[in-house]
């Protein structure tokens, strides 16, 4: 019993620094502004939001270290990634989808890890 409890907080601990889901989301007409965020190495942290054909996702962001940025959504089985920058240490644009689709915008950390700003704001198009 006890080595099994050790190995689920082992494959526990292993596990949560792979990836990183935003604690609140996006809301729409509100910048939501993250300062500091801390991504260990080859971490991956994501912020998404439901978005609508001619809305528009404001984004802007800044990292101590070099990391992979992309916007993307499921489809089926594929990722598609309107988006996609490697080897960036600040991006910021305007994103403006052609599909209705939950959308994310991902930051995934190298082998140094980093330190991640970002500022996310959605613009919902009037009816």
């Amino acid at each position: 019993m006890k080595r099994a409890r050790s190995i689920a907080i082992v494959a526990t601990a292993v596990a949560l620094p792979l990836t990183g889901c935003a604690d609140t989301p996006i809301d729409t007409g509100h910048p939501k502004v993250v300062q500091g965020l801390a991504l260990a190495p080859y971490a991956q942290h994501e912020e998404c939001v439901d978005l609508a054909a001619g809305d528009r996702l404001d984004y802007r962001f800044t990292s101590s270290e070099p990391l992979a940025f992309n916007i993307h959504y499921h489809d089926g089985n594929a990722i598609v990634m309107p988006i996609s920058r490697d080897g960036v240490s600040s991006d910021a644009g305007i994103f403006a989808p052609r599909i209705a689709q939950g959308y994310c915008l991902m930051w995934e950390a190298g082998g140094s890890g980093a330190a991640l700003d970002y500022r996310a704001l959605v613009r919902r198009v009037r009816p």
